[in-house]
């Protein structure tokens, strides 16, 4: 027995015999198992289920806003009774409106998007699929849990300061949030959100420095790297986004902080306050959108990369075909990341940015559409001819390739320098970021949670509840903001109170109405959901096969519910890829199945 034989055995209390060892795990406590856990699949369902909790806070956020654009004559008592003064006579308060919008994008963007997406998914499924006992280091693993709920701690704490949360805008722009004068959302509740958000950023460095560790040292033998499933590929490259990206936007919230507590002038100059000049010279607010979308636009990638390689795992799976250009699949993923840090001025463009300069923005961004339509024709060509099974997770995967089509296709009026000058802040803008990102994201993370929940709990979802869910959810989605590219091309913009006062845009009164009530719908059908994963953990079907799906990746060999450890015994070895489906006469074959010698050749 060698040492990193013995070294396994110590960490996971496994024998490579298959016997259990008498280790600590198997004496644990209800605080070291269900709390500060060091286990990976543990940790995902932590992240889950706090992302899970912060999306119906997120979206109830939206629901209470949109009451406000869709019936602005309207009063609504019980809003009182819930918001108290911020929603006086049953009319929501326009300073916490502004805040409303402020939490909805930061949580749903970061707290559900990121951190419950990409957290769940790379947290379960990285060891499990490369053939490893745990992460790198579990210790680590744990603490980058942690750091998250305290960033959600802090979060939450300021939706009940007395000047109420941050808001500013999920961007949070200088000067606005950089003088607590300025306006009640950018006092206490503004400081708590820069700390939250430098909370929540270590977590992601931590978690992501994890992730890239143990898919570059952990895989089993076997395992090369063009044997990884596309997941792997596709939560690698977003771990690597984030460990670049994420401490450009630590340094402007830190600096952020410097100028509203410390005196600095990093964001602002000759600024006056009722006819006062403040001492502050030299800064620029400026330099903070630089910081925050250089982050910002890799962001979305971090929030997509995993849905992609997510729908792409399930396509497969279900279609009962290989996915179609492997390589070429894991091309785009790496261009895709690469040029995503190449963009991010063209958020700026509006703000006096040199337009020779820009036409590199323009081209960079219309350049990521070429690794994008790679992507789209081999899922389409994935599915082509496929013996297709609609499972609610096949049909959100299918959901988010037709989501993130109609979405991108926008993406091209906004890359355009001379467009985007009239769209930029508009419902335009709303309708091409929730389609290609928000929405798309979530149908990413509703097809991994449906496919994979049987190896999570061991039960499955209710189906017929799961269909109810995506159609509400698809049709509704639609409903909502392909409307709103109309909006934004008359040009009205976003983060407006109200609209009534403008003769241009009343006409619009009825479609905010109709907005409105849609999306009342589409989030009572996302507390269908919760319910739904909430029995089905306690009450749903048991799983009673290994296999439940006919999966061709390592963690459908691992037990039906499996322990501290993944496997019994040795680690599995692999000898083939991740997609033999539909293969000699096999509906699949097992990537831990020797390659027969007389076996076809893709």
């Amino acid at each position: 027995m060698n040492n990193e034989t013995i070294l396994h055995e110590q960490l996971t209390g496994v024998h490579d015999l298959g016997h259990p060892a008498h280790e600590h795990h198997h004496h644990e406590t209800f605080i070291t198992k269900y709390v500060f856990s060091q286990d990976h699949k543990m940790i995902s369902k932590q992240f889950l289920i706090t992302g899970l909790i912060w999306a119906i806070v997120g979206g109830l956020f939206s629901v209470i806003f949109r009451l406000q654009l869709g019936y602005p004559e309207t009063t609504f008592p019980w809003l009182e009774d819930f918001l108290g003064h911020w929603a006086k006579g049953g009319k929501l308060d326009p300073e916490f409106y502004y805040a409303l919008v402020t939490m909805h994008g930061t949580i749903l963007v970061f707290f559900v998007l990121t951190a419950g997406l990409s957290g769940t998914f790379s947290n379960f499924l990285i060891p499990l699929q490369v053939g490893a006992r745990d992460m790198a280091s579990p210790f680590l693993n744990m603490l980058s849990y942690w750091f998250f709920f305290m960033a959600s701690i802090v979060m939450l704490i300021s939706l009940f300061a007395q000047t109420g949360p941050a808001s500013g805008g999920w961007t949070i722009y200088p000067p606005l949030s950089a003088l607590g004068e300025a306006s009640e959302g950018s006092k206490i509740g503004m400081d708590l959100w820069l700390v939250s958000m430098s909370l929540f950023i270590i977590n992601a460095l931590l978690g992501g420095l994890n992730y890239i560790v143990t898919v570059l040292n952990l895989r089993t033998k076997g395992m090369s790297m063009t044997r990884m499933p596309l997941t792997m590929w596709a939560f690698f490259f977003t771990a690597v986004l984030g460990v670049l990206s994420f401490p450009v936007l630590l340094s402007g919230c830190i600096l952020l902080l410097f100028d509203r507590n410390l005196g600095t002038s990093f964001y602002l100059s000759d600024i006056f306050i009722n006819g006062k000049i403040l001492p502050n010279e030299g800064g620029s607010p400026i330099l903070f959108q630089h910081l925050f979308w250089f982050l910002g636009h890799p962001e979305v990638y971090i929030i997509i990369l995993p849905a992609m390689g997510i729908a792409s795992e399930v396509m497969s799976v279900n279609s009962r075909k290989p996915i179609f250009g492997y390589m070429a699949m894991v091309g785009s993923l790496f261009a895709i990341a690469s040029l995503s840090f190449m963009v991010w001025a063209h958020h700026m463009f509006v703000t006096g940015l040199n337009p020779f300069l820009g036409s590199f923005f323009v081209l960079l961004t219309l350049l990521i559409a070429v690794p994008s339509a790679i992507k789209v024709f081999n899922w389409l060509t994935t599915l082509w001819r496929g013996n297709l099974r609609f499972t609610p997770a096949m049909l959100y995967a299918i959901g988010f390739v037709s989501l993130f089509i109609s979405g991108g296709l926008t993406g091209v009026f906004l890359g355009n320098s001379a467009l985007d000058i009239h769209l930029h802040d508009t419902y335009f803008i709303i309708a091409h970021f929730h389609i290609v990102m928000g929405v798309a994201g979530m149908f990413g993370m509703f097809a991994g949670l449906y496919h994979w929940y049987p190896k999570m709990y061991g039960r499955y979802l209710n189906n017929t509840l799961g269909y109810i869910h995506f159609w509400v959810t698809m049709v509704g989605s639609y409903l909502i903001f392909w409307p709103m590219h109309y909006e934004g091309l008359a040009g009205m913009p976003r983060r407006y109170y109200e609209f009534s006062s403008w003769e241009s845009f009343k006409m619009f009164g009825g479609l905010n109405e109709f907005i409105s009530f849609v999306s009342i719908l589409v989030f009572s059908a996302q507390l269908l959901f919760v319910f739904n994963f909430f029995y089905s953990i306690f009450k749903g079907r048991k799983v009673i096969t290994q296999n439940p799906w006919g999966g061709a990746t390592l963690e459908w060999t691992a037990p039906i519910r499996p322990g501290h450890g993944n496997w019994p015994g040795e680690i599995p070895e692999v000898h083939r890829w991740a997609y033999d489906y539909g293969k000699d006469g096999r509906e699949f074959i097992p990537q831990t199945e020797p390659v027969g010698e007389h076996e076809s050749r893709h």
